[in-house]
């Protein structure tokens, strides 16, 4: 099989979590893997929980239910579990609970360590304050801190008592904030006195309280103090974080939950600025989370996981949870990934052991603009598994990424799923040879498929990336908005769910993604997703990273517009933008020749990394409204794609 970069060693084969779940079912290879996975998956999710030791208080009845629909099913229905048992309780009387369940490091370099013990101990002082103050099973409490281990402590204390955590990510704006609490109906606040990014303060409790004051519906603010700055206060409703547990006992019950009851409400940004609020259960999360964690990146007691994300990003909670459910210890990080220099991620990795290791395609980008001599500093031998998601590879920065910090012998699990699926639709296992920039094949137990717009399977072309059969973290519909939730993702084809990416799988059954479908580029009758095109502009010696977007043409449709990040040592001049449009043409033909090259020295990008191009694309049209900007890191850069040359 032509283009394997990477093919797994017999004993990483051997050790692995799913190799040892395949000997237990008598399963040969990873096709059949795949198949009985997929054909039944009742079967599977069932086989999964029993393999992986989650613990439930009742054990579930029936595996799933669809009596009201697929769109509406019910997982492990009659089972009572909780999230915090599995991941935190459950520890607490074996050896891990004297290992460490969190390092945290400071923008300012300061690092903490916390043990399973001294978590669980938090986690109760935190859970019998909330119920002190009133909180119950049911009630919406959000978290809007800092990366700090104070958030672990948070959202799992909310979990702890029923309750449902509403993780928002520390970068909003208070009027993001607000739109969010508002919508969930949110009784309390966890958030900070303010924060650390390349050594400049953020205000964080300034916008909280401009978003509180819209949100009638919250009683308590609980503040961390981070770093000790004057803040505004209202006594009668914020509280400091160590004063709301002073006194409070180190032992607590943990709600036993129905499967179905909620755990986490997860917001997803929307084109028009109202958000969509995914809702997650108790078992439904830890079905798929702990089934990736194990399955794709072979998680042990032993390993040390750092993903660079956010709270508010589903990779937040996904790492803590799946981490935790086995024991393992998490990395989390307030600052950027280039500060105070471009080897802070390498640093990091080298002085903290880590074995496993996540991050953006985007983030990759940015950092190979530094160049590999900030890599050869450090010793990332520790490594076993990278991993990756965010937005489709180009072929130079997954090889970068594979070479140079891979030293071409770990593979990359490189994930895509979405917010409204805690999970993944597609994923390799680390069993599997690794073609570059794919995803493999389809997650374990994920009826994935392609379809062409007639809602027909197609292989060899781009098609419509769909589901064919539900899933235990499949949204239980948005938050107050049911039907909307039936619009976005089963109105196109009937009992389909419908992702909105698109995909294609190769003549050797290797699946690759291309960009949101609602990006499509449309030329002449021909469509194309951004993706291909900003891959074949990465190609070029002078481009770090680009964008491309569709407008409006009056005879070929829509016209191709690309936005260019240019490498140290390269000026923008008409011969490098003509030089570029040509790039263009010799990858993909004389088709999609873009119609406009321009040149900026950066791109609008969320805190995850993606780059936003409805927002590109609505500020070159010079629309006014540019819909919801709350997620955009660098929202400086909408103003410079405005006056781009």
């Amino acid at each position: 099989m032509k283009d394997i970069i990477w093919r797994p060693l017999p004993g990483v084969v051997e050790r692995s979590n799913i190799h040892r779940f395949m000997l237990t079912h008598g399963i040969k290879d990873y096709d059949e893997l795949v198949t009985r996975s997929v054909d039944d998956i009742e079967w599977f999710w069932d086989a999964v929980m029993k393999d992986l030791g989650i613990e439930w208080y009742r054990p579930y009845k029936k595996v799933m239910d669809t009596s009201k629909g697929i769109q509406w099913t019910r997982w492990f229905a009659d089972g009572k579990i909780n999230i915090v048992h599995n991941c935190l309780d459950r520890h607490i009387n074996t050896s891990r609970a004297k290992g460490i369940a969190c390092i945290w490091e400071g923008d300012d370099g300061e690092v903490r360590k916390v043990t399973y013990r001294r978590l669980f101990k938090e986690v109760n002082r935190l859970a019998n304050a909330l119920r002190d103050i009133g909180i119950k099973k049911g009630d919406t409490v959000g978290i809007y801190m800092p990366m700090t281990p104070e958030i672990v402590s948070a959202m799992y204390a909310i979990l702890k008592i029923g309750a449902i955590c509403i993780p928002i990510f520390s970068g909003f704006a208070g009027s993001a904030v607000s739109s969010r609490l508002k919508n969930a109906g949110a009784k309390a606040l966890f958030t900070a006195d303010g924060s650390l990014r390349r050594n400049k303060t953020i205000e964080i409790k300034k916008e909280a309280d401009k978003a509180v004051k819209d949100v009638p519906s919250i009683k308590h603010v609980i503040v961390l103090r981070r770093l000790n700055i004057d803040v505004p206060w209202e006594e009668k409703r914020d509280i400091w974080y160590h004063e709301f547990i002073k006194g409070k006992g180190e032992k607590s019950p943990t709600e036993q939950t129905e499967s179905e009851d909620y755990s986490l409400l997860l917001y997803t940004s929307g084109t028009t600025g109202r958000p969509k609020g995914s809702v997650h259960t108790h078992g439904g999360c830890m079905a798929q989370i702990c089934k990736e964690l194990a399955y794709y990146f072979d998680v042990k007691p032993e390993d040390k996981f750092f993903w660079l994300t956010d709270i508010g990003w589903m990779m937040g909670p996904w790492m803590i949870i799946g981490v935790h459910s086995f024991g393992g210890t998490i990395l989390i990080f307030e600052g950027a990934p280039d500060y105070p220099a471009p080897d802070r991620l390498w640093d990091m990795i080298e002085r903290h052991k880590i074995t496993i290791f996540g991050i953006s395609p985007t983030a990759i980008r940015m950092l190979m603009r530094s160049g590999e001599e900030w890599v050869h500093r450090h010793d990332m031998t520790s490594l076993r598994i990278l991993g990756s998601t965010g937005e489709a590879w180009d072929d130079e920065s997954y090889m970068w990424f594979f070479e140079k910090i891979g030293r071409r012998k770990l593979p990359i699990i490189n994930i895509s799923g979405g917010t409204e699926i805690v999970g993944c639709f597609l994923s390799p296992l680390p069993i599997t040879p690794l073609k570059p920039c794919t995803l493999r094949g389809p997650g374990l137990g994920m009826d994935v498929d392609v379809f062409d717009e007639d809602g027909n399977p197609v292989r060899g072309v781009m098609g419509h990336l769909v589901c064919k059969k539900p899933a235990p973290s499949m949204t239980r519909g948005f938050w107050n908005d049911r039907k909307r939730y039936i619009e976005t993702y089963w109105s196109r084809w009937k009992d389909i769910w419908f992702h909105g990416d698109w995909a294609k799988v190769d003549k050797d059954g290797y699946w690759s993604l291309h960009g949101r479908s609602d990006d499509t580029i449309k030329v002449a009758g021909r469509r194309t997703g951004p993706a291909e095109i900003e891959s074949a502009l990465i190609e070029h010696l002078a481009v770090s990273e680009a964008a491309a977007v569709g407008v409006p043409h009056g005879t070929r449709g829509e016209d191709i517009v690309c936005f260019v990040v240019l490498k140290g040592g390269f000026d923008p001049d008409e011969g490098l933008r003509e030089e570029l449009k040509r790039q263009v043409v010799k990858t993909l033909g004389k088709t999609f020749r873009p119609g406009d090259m321009r040149f900026v020295s950066a791109l609008p990008k969320t805190r995850s990394a993606k780059i936003v191009r409805r927002v590109i694309r609505a500020k070159y049209m010079g629309e006014e409204d540019l819909g919801d900007l709350s997620s955009i890191e660098n929202p400086s850069a909408i103003d410079e794609i405005g006056k781009a040359v």
